[in-house]
C-alpha cells in the first residue's frame, strides 16, 4: 500500500539510441522514511552521481485553489466520473503528489550528459517495477522506482544553445503515440504552442515536413524559442512555424497533409484551479462554456486539411465530457467521411498499468454530462470515441483525452 502522503516525480523520456526510438517511464516516490511506497518494488538506492544543485528534493509550499472553480468541478465532475472523481479531486487538490516527465534531448552529447551525470538513470540501484515492451507502439516502456523525490532545475532559453530536456506531464506523449507519425510524412500540430508534443514528434519519427502552427503571438514566440531550443540547424528545412487561425487551416491547406495533431485550447483543468482568482471565476466558467464550440471547429479544420487516408488526433488536458467525448461526436456527425478508431487495445489495455483511463470499458459506463457542444445527448458508446487518462494516486499523470479519425479515402 502506498504511504498517506507520498509524493511522485516521475520521468517520462524519448530518446534516440542506435536509431530506435524508446520511451521511457521512471517513477520516482519518497515518503516520510525515504523508503520506496511502490507495490511490489524493492527499494531502490539513493543516486550516487546526482549533486545537490542538480537534483533537489520538491518544494513543500502549498497553493490554495480557488474555491469557485473547484464547486464548478464538484458539480460536474462527480456526475460524470461518479465514485472516480474522489481520488481524481484529491489528486488534483495535492499539486505535490504530480507526476511530470522530461523528453531528453537527441543530441547525442547532450543526452550522455544527462544519462550520465545530472540524472542518474543508470544507477544500479534503481529497480524496475514494470519492464516489458509494447508490441504496437514501437516504443519500449520501463519502470523504475527511487526512494527520493527529484526536481530538474528549469533551463534558460539561450539563442544558438540546445536544451538537454524538456518537462510536461507524460501523458501528453500519448496523443504522439497516438498519432504514428512514419518517416517521410507530412505531420501539422494545428495548436503548436508551447511546442512539448512537437518535440516528442520530431523524436518519435523524422517526417518530410512538420508545421507548427499557432496564431496568437506571444504564444508564437514561446513556440519559437521551444524548437530552437530543441531543434538543431539542419532541422530548419523540416520544421516550419506558421500563424494561421487553426478554424481556417482547413481550407488554406485542404489535404496536404498525412498527419494532423490538434491539442486544442481547453480549460486546463490543473492549472484553472490553481491559477484562476476569486475575482476571476465568472470569466473563466465563460470561456469554458465557448470552448467546446471553439474546439469542434478546430476539429474540423483538421479534417478538411489531412489528405484521404490520413489520420487527426483530438487531444485535451482536461476531464469536462462537453469539451472531449462531445466535442468528437459532434464533428463525426458532421464530417460523413470521417470515422473514428478505436484506441483501447493499441493504447488503452496495453498502458493501463502505467496510466488510469476512464473504466468504461469494464463496462462502467461514466454519466457523461447530457449535452454537446450544440445540443444533443452523448453516446453511450462514448468510450469507443477516444481514452480518458484520470488522474489517480501513484499514477497521477493527466488529465488527458485523445481522439483518432481518420479520414476515409
Amino acid at each position: 500500500m502506498l504511504s498517506r502522503n507520498p509524493a511522485f516525480y516521475t520521468w517520462g523520456i524519448i530518446r534516440l539510441k542506435g536509431g530506435q526510438r524508446t520511451l521511457k517511464l521512471l517513477r520516482h516516490s519518497c515518503s516520510s522514511d525515504h523508503t520506496s511506497v511502490a507495490d511490489n518494488a524493492p527499494p531502490a538506492k539513493p543516486f550516487k552521481r546526482a549533486t545537490r544543485t542538480q537534483i533537489t528534493k520538491a518544494s513543500t509550499g502549498v497553493r490554495s485553489p480557488c474555491q469557485g472553480i473547484l464547486s464548478h468541478f464538484d458539480h460536474q465532475y462527480s456526475a460524470e466520473l461518479g465514485e472516480l472523481w474522489k481520488s481524481t479531486r484529491a489528486v488534483l487538490l495535492d499539486p505535490c503528489s504530480w507526476q511530470y516527465g522530461f523528453i531528453q534531448s537527441s543530441s547525442e552529447s547532450q543526452a550522455e550528459h544527462i544519462h550520465q551525470s545530472d540524472c542518474g538513470l543508470d544507477d544500479p540501484g534503481n529497480q524496475p517495477v514494470i519492464n516489458s515492451p509494447v508490441p504496437s507502439l514501437s516504443s519500449t516502456l520501463q519502470c523504475y522506482v527511487h526512494p527520493h523525490i527529484v526536481r530538474f532545475p528549469p533551463q534558460t532559453h539561450r539563442p544558438g544553445e540546445l536544451k538537454q530536456y524538456y518537462l510536461l506531464n507524460a501523458a501528453s506523449l500519448l496523443p504522439v503515440l497516438a498519432l504514428k507519425v512514419q518517416d517521410g510524412e507530412k505531420v501539422l500540430d494545428l495548436c503548436s504552442a508551447p511546442g512539448g508534443k512537437s518535440i516528442a514528434i520530431m523524436q518519435s519519427a523524422t517526417p518530410d515536413v512538420l508545421c507548427c502552427n499557432e496564431p496568437d503571438p506571444h504564444r508564437r514566440d514561446w513556440l519559437a524559442k521551444t524548437l530552437e531550443s530543441f531543434f538543431p540547424q539542419q532541422l530548419n528545412t523540416r520544421v516550419i512555424v506558421s500563424a494561421h487561425d487553426g478554424r481556417a487551416f482547413g481550407q488554406i491547406e485542404e489535404g496536404t497533409y498525412d498527419k494532423v495533431l490538434v491539442d486544442a485550447p481547453c480549460s486546463n483543468d490543473r492549472s484553472w484551479l490553481f491559477s484562476t482568482g476569486s475575482d476571476q471565476v465568472e470569466k473563466r466558467l465563460s470561456e469554458r462554456a465557448g470552448l467546446p464550440a471553439l474546439q469542434a471547429q478546430l476539429l474540423r479544420s483538421a479534417l478538411t486539411a489531412v489528405r484521404p487516408g490520413g489520420t487527426v488526433v483530438y487531444s485535451t488536458c482536461t476531464l469536462s465530457s462537453l469539451e472531449n467525448f462531445a466535442v468528437v461526436e459532434t464533428v463525426l456527425k458532421d464530417c460523413p467521411d470521417a470515422e473514428v478508431e478505436d484506441l483501447w487495445e493499441e493504447i488503452g489495455f496495453l498502458l493501463s498499468d502505467y496510466f488510469t483511463f476512464l473504466p468504461v470499458h469494464q463496462g462502467q459506463v461514466p454519466h457523461l454530462m447530457s449535452s454537446h457542444p450544440q445540443g444533443g445527448a452523448v453516446s453511450l458508446n462514448a468510450h469507443r470515441l477516444g481514452l480518458l487518462v484520470v488522474p489517480q494516486p501513484s499514477r497521477t499523470w493527466g488529465p488527458m483525452f485523445l481522439s483518432r479519425i481518420r479520414r476515409r479515402s
